[in-house]
């Protein structure tokens, strides 16, 4: 037993050692570089320890922009796009004729690069000298008042972004919800047919169960993947998101570093730490629930 146990271990020592160099190590040098106050690339070196930076960063009406910006695309997109995916998924299911050229279809956003999609959402929705946007243009043709939503109120660029984010996230989850109702065996709808239940109860009570891991799946991954938002609000505002007021928690990152007035390495990794502080917290919190809502048998 032991031998097999040194061979078990061997096989994995190359992915073990993969993952802590590129994975535990930056995060503990990262957690480290968030301490040392005053640290400068240049020199390698810092004048002091302590939580002067995460005190900072937490006062910093940038880091606020980009938290309440954040948590609101969480908030807005995962259950949406999780809710519309589902919905899609099981008309899908029901089509026979034509089903994969409309799998197709819902999965094209999905593989279309994250900035042409944004530059066709600014066609649709930015108003210039020249143009008022095809939004504005069906808006006022129902006798509403159009909106810059590019450049205008900040619920404006919100919707847009938060639109944009559904739309580039949802074929994936289609994807997926699709082969976890594919993959349900219809004994089970037929037993509950024979029981006189109605298709509602059959979804809540035999389809939602036995779908379940795929949904928390894709759940776990949606709050991950909306906090590290970032690319999607590039395309539609530009690169200077703090003027737009549209910044995100990985845009404070990055621009505490890169950006005009940045070089801040240990502001940015105190930043970095409280993002992994806030997923991780979500992640164990979807997991406690999981166990009573996820059913794996």
């Amino acid at each position: 037993m032991e031998k097999q146990n040194l061979k078990a271990f061997l096989y994995l020592l190359p992915a073990l050692i993969f993952l802590g160099l590129f994975l535990v190590y930056p995060l503990v040098d990262v957690f480290v570089y968030s301490f040392e106050e005053g640290y400068s690339s240049a020199s390698q070196s810092f004048f002091g320890v302590g939580d002067y930076n995460y005190s900072y960063v937490l006062h910093d009406p940038y880091f606020t922009r980009a938290l309440i910006n954040t948590v609101v695309l969480v908030l807005v997109t995962v259950p949406v796009s999780t809710g519309l995916a589902l919905m899609i998924s099981c008309a899908l299911v029901r089509i026979r004729k034509l089903r994969s050229l409309f799998q197709t279809l819902y999965f094209l956003p999905y593989v279309t690069n994250t900035l042409a999609v944004g530059m066709v959402f600014m066609v649709l929705f930015k108003t210039t000298p020249y143009s008022e946007g095809v939004v504005n243009m069906l808006i006022r043709l129902v006798g509403g008042t159009g909106v810059d939503f590019i450049d205008g109120p900040w619920w404006a660029k919100m919707f847009v972004l938060c639109f944009y984010t559904i739309w580039i996230v949802m074929p994936f989850k289609i994807l997926i919800l699709t082969s976890a109702l594919a993959s349900v065996n219809p004994v089970y709808y037929d037993v509950a047919r024979v029981d006189g239940t109605s298709p509602g109860r059959i979804f809540r009570r035999v389809t939602l169960p036995l779908i379940s891991p795929s949904v928390f799946y894709l759940v776990i991954t949606g709050f991950i993947g909306a906090f590290k938002a970032y690319s999607d609000a590039v395309a539609l505002f530009g690169t200077n998101l703090n003027a737009a007021g549209m910044n995100t928690l990985v845009g404070y990152v990055f621009d505490m570093l890169y950006r005009d007035g940045g070089g801040y390495p240990s502001y940015a990794s105190a930043a970095a730490i409280i993002l992994f502080a806030i997923v991780l917290t979500i992640t164990v919190i979807n997991l406690l629930v999981s166990r009573k809502h996820v059913h794996y048998s």
